[in-house]
């Protein structure tokens, strides 16, 4: 009566690549590079704005502390800057596993 583990796990694995696609794919038009430019730069902005905050603070800083408020806002930085690669690690995913349309490269 014991299924074979590895067969259940093929099964749920194509559950799941089905069930995604089958939600996923109506929400998301088909994507292209140039699409996805728009997404790409959000990340890279929220990353130079996390970064340059991070520089800024300790060429500010004089006596090795900075103030709650500036802590405070770098951290809310970063919160914004995981964010945003969280979201386009979970669409990379997206497009890896197959639950997106992708439109065919132009030549």
């Amino acid at each position: 009566m014991n299924q074979d583990p590895n067969r259940l796990l093929m099964e749920l694995e194509r559950s799941m690549r089905a069930i995604n696609r089958e939600v996923l794919n109506p929400q998301i038009q088909e994507l292209s590079i140039n699409g996805l430019r728009p997404v790409l730069f959000l990340v890279a902005s929220a990353r130079a704005r996390y970064l340059k905050a991070l520089v800024d603070l300790g060429e500010s800083v004089t006596d090795g502390q900075p103030s709650d408020s500036r802590v405070d806002e770098l951290a809310r930085l970063r919160r914004e800057y995981d964010e945003l690669v969280s979201g386009a690690k979970a669409l990379e995913t997206a497009i890896q596993r197959g639950y997106l349309d992708i439109l065919p490269a132009k030549r």
